[in-house]
């Protein structure tokens, strides 16, 4: 699991985004951010190509769910991870990212920012292995 990754974080709280920004860092992983959808969308769009993207739900111009949705739509970051990295944890929003494709749902309340880095690891990985990436 020593893989180093470009990582994506979208998170409209410039503390928590900051904060992992440095964890993911500290880890060795190339970290780009953006504070919405809006602004992640157009980084996509401009070309950048992460293999971790992680959204919050909860954002000013559109939510990270139909940021999901865009993303597929429109055939963005297509070997992405893209994981839900949310303190929503309502059955309808896991189900919806399910449905968009998410490769995982963490609830960022349940873990310190340390044992974060280390389960999207898991879930990256787990995601490379299931399409062969």
């Amino acid at each position: 699991m020593d893989a180093k990754y470009k990582i994506l974080i979208i998170d409209d709280d410039t503390f928590i985004l900051n904060m992992y920004v440095a964890k993911f860092e500290k880890a060795g992983h190339q970290v780009e951010k953006a504070r919405s959808g809006v602004e992640a969308l157009s980084k996509l769009k401009e070309g950048y190509l992460p293999q971790i993207i992680l959204i919050d739900i909860v954002l000013p111009d559109m939510n990270g769910l139909d940021f999901l949705s865009n993303v597929r739509t429109e055939k963005l970051a297509l070997n992405a991870a893209c994981i839900m990295f949310t303190n929503q944890n309502s059955t309808e929003e896991v189900e919806r990212a399910k449905k968009l494709g998410a490769a995982g749902y963490i609830i960022k309340a349940n873990l310190v920012p340390s044992e974060m880095v280390v389960k999207v690891m898991e879930v990256a990985e787990q995601f490379k292995k299931q399409n062969g990436i």
